[in-house]
Parts: C-alpha cells; structure tokens; sequence
C-alpha cells in the first residue's frame, strides 16, 4: 500500500497508472467480446456510449447534450465526469488532500470544460476547426485575469495529471505501422527536419536572441519544432521549466496554429504544390493534430492522409527529444550547479509518463499488426472506449493552465517580445526546410 501511494504521489506514474489501466481495460473488453468468425464490422467495445462529447449542434445548444438524431450525450458526459472524479480522486485522496474538496472543485472545472467543448462543437465554429483547446485556455484565462481563480476551484486545477495521462491515452493512437504507410518520403519529413529546427532554433534563441531563460527558450523550440503542446509539456518536464514558461509556449503555439490551418493551405494552391508536397509541408509544420487534418483535408483527400500521417510519425520524437533535452540539460546547462552529471540524474528528470506513452503505442501497433482484425481491434478499443476519455482530460489541462495564468505574471517572461520572436523566426525556418525537404523526397 506504501508503495502504491508512493507511485501516485508522482503526476507522470499516476498518468501512466490511469492511462495505461483504460487502455487495457478497453482493449481487453474488446478482445473478451469478440465474435467468432465476425466480420471487421461487428468488432465493438462494451464502453461505446459510456463516455461521449457534447454533439454538434446549430442554434439550440441542448442539441449538443440531447438529440433525436444521435445517441443520448448525457449519459456519456456523465460517464466521462463519473470516470474522472472517481480515478483522479482516487489519486487526490492517495496523497492525503480532501476527496471532497476535490469533488466539488472537479464538478466547476468538468462544468467549465463542458463550455468550451459544447462552443467546439457548434456547427459553424466546427467548419473552422477552431479546436476546444483554445476555447479551454480562453475561459480559464478569462477567468483568471478578471476575477482570479476562486480558492474552491483550486483543489481541482492540476494541470500536469490531466494532460500527462491524456497524453498516455494518445500513445495508443500513434501507431509504428504508420511509419511504413510512407516509408523514407515520411522519415525523412518528420526525423530529419525536426531535429535540426530544434538545434538551430535553441541556438538562436541563445546565441542571437539573448534569451535569458533557458528553459522557455528550450519549451519553445520544442514546442513549434516537434508536435506542439505534447512535446511542450515533455520538454518542460526534461528540463525543469516554470509553469508560466509553459504556459506562455503553448499560448503562442495555439495562436500561430489558427493562423497557419487557414494560411497553408492557400499557401500550397498559391505555390502550386502536389497533394503529397502540401500535405508534407502542412503535416510537418502545423502543432495540432486536429489542425492538420483540418488542413490537410482542404487541400484534398490524399494531402489529409499525408499531412496526418507524417504528424503521427513526428508524434514518435515525443519520447527521444524528451531524454535527449534531459541528458542535454544534466551534462551541459546545469553541470555548474550542485547537480553532477549521471544516468540516475538523466532517469530523474525523464518524464516518466512518456514510458506509458511509447508503451501505449508498442502494445496497439503490435495488436493492429499481429492480431487478426488488429486493425478494427484497434478502433473500437480506441474510437469506441478511450478517446472520448482523452478529449475530456486534455480540455481539463487547458482549462486548467488557463485558470493558473495571469497575464501580469506571464509578462515577466515576454523578455521584450524575445519568445514570439523565436517562434516566428523558428517556424520561419521550419517551413523553408520542411517545403524544401518535402520537394525533394516526394
């Protein structure tokens, strides 16, 4: 029992704890339900309907909980918050804070997150793909610059336990096989441009820019270089950095992606580029998974498989940039402190909750590979039981990052316009290498 709340006083093994438990329960309902001899379409998960978003909907917002067209949302919102109050709080309870504290405050945020991803889902803000990530932050910033976060809310508002065991469930959807859907065009794309922006931009932010910070300067690199807020929140980990550190990467690079999902595209047609080359391009620079296939998808079918798939393999340097950041920064940024340099020092500061990650994506990419009917195995343990679970936690996270920013506060890191500089010129950058090596191998 020690143990065990020992493990749980840890974010990043409570979110490989909670993560990796959903993942196997749902794909071992899935496995234990399996018909015989059943066709690719009747593979279901015992958990479909038990946790849902709010629908879509035009001018009547009940729509999104409560529609003759669709199943009944309520049950699954239900099921979503009954999920998270019960493992979260089990966690909070574990580490000797108030349960019912907790549960109260849970129940404002869950209500909070409820907002913005019913503002998501209505039909014209959803043509324009405007993710619930940026209707979370917006509300919690909201809040938080106008009338503070209220002490009652703040037992809920842990930011890094949401987003860490969100980010485990989303290993399960990067799939190794993805890698050979595209083969060295993909590789090339996703593992030979991204490093090198990563290096040159720290280096300039350094070297060039005089950032002070470290940290930010690191976040940021990482952030627009790799697959945004995913990588953002590992690296900050790896590295130690500051919450509002954190914070102030991942506000850029929501910003930036709004611009770049609507700007690309037109980009691509205005340069004339094949399907291939543009959804290269836009699956390579473009942070949300959701924005690129939003993206992708304007310039055509074969451009959003693209754009999308190279996303995913780019997803796959979460783990690697996050150990290489944290053997980096023991060798090299704080070899004149009182830290000394060693393998249990690196081990400390990896974030551990990427192990779940890369876990998560072993276990699925060998049942889709190996498994007969790996490939709906796959979907329904995913699309049918964890996903919608995924979607609630990250909401949860940016509501929360929000709700814990001020504004005043996140000046002091501004550094004179220095971070928004980096990211501009960094993405700059990326989009040069990434069109340039784009052409090149497709």
């Amino acid at each position: 029992m020690s143990r065990l709340k020992s493990i749980l006083a840890s974010d990043d093994w409570s979110a490989v704890l909670i993560g990796g438990g959903l993942l196997t329960v749902s794909l071992l309902l899935v496995t234990a339900t399996l018909p015989e001899a059943a066709s690719d379409a009747a593979i279901t998960n015992p958990l479909d309907g038990w946790f849902a978003k709010p629908g879509k909907w035009e001018s009547n917002p009940v729509a999104a909980l409560w529609s003759s067209a669709r199943d009944n949302e309520l049950l699954g919102i239900g099921g979503a918050f009954a999920a998270g109050l019960v493992l979260f709080g089990a966690v909070v309870a574990a580490r000797g804070d108030s349960w019912a504290a907790f549960a109260k405050a849970f129940a404002g945020l869950f209500a909070l997150g409820l907002l913005a991803l019913m503002i998501t889902s209505q039909a014209a803000i959803k043509a324009y793909n405007l993710e619930y990530a940026l209707w979370a932050l917006a509300i919690g910033l909201a809040i938080s610059n106008t009338v503070g976060l209220p002490d009652w809310l703040r037992p809920a508002a842990r930011t890094e336990l949401y987003i860490k065991t969100g980010l485990v469930l989303y290993g399960a959807k990067v799939l190794i096989g993805e890698l050979y859907q595209l083969g060295p065009p993909g590789l090339a794309v996703a593992w030979v441009v991204t490093p090198v922006v990563l290096i040159t931009t720290y280096w300039f932010g350094q070297r060039v820019l005089g950032i002070e910070s470290k940290t930010l300067n690191m976040v940021i690199s990482a952030d627009m270089s790799v697959c945004g807020v995913s990588a953002a929140i590992a690296t900050a980990s790896a590295c130690r950095a500051k919450q509002k550190e954190l914070t102030l990467a991942i506000s850029i690079s929501l910003l930036f992606t709004v611009v770049m999902m609507i700007l690309l595209p037109m980009a691509a047609v205005a340069l004339g580029l094949s399907e291939e080359v543009g959804g290269a391009w836009i699956g390579g620079t473009i942070d949300s998974t959701g924005a690129v296939v939003a993206s992708g998808q304007a310039l055509g079918e074969r451009a959003a498989t693209v754009a999308i798939t190279i996303k995913l393999i780019q997803n796959l340097l979460i783990g690697l940039t996050a150990f290489g950041v944290a053997v980096y920064w023991v060798r090299f940024v704080d070899r004149d402190s009182d830290v000394k340099p060693s393998l249990w020092e690196v081990w400390t500061r990896f974030p551990k909750f990427v192990i779940g990650f890369l876990g998560a994506s072993l276990v699925f990419s060998m049942v889709q590979a190996w498994a007969p009917g790996g490939e709906s195995i796959v979907n329904a343990a995913l699309k049918q039981g964890t996903e919608p679970l995924r979607s609630w936690f990250f909401c949860l996270a940016f509501v929360s990052i929000g709700l814990e920013s001020n504004f005043r506060e996140l000046a002091h890191a501004i550094d004179g316009g220095k971070p928004l500089v980096l990211y501009v010129c960094g993405q700059s950058l990326n989009l040069a290498l990434t069109l340039a090596m784009a052409s090149l191998v497709f």
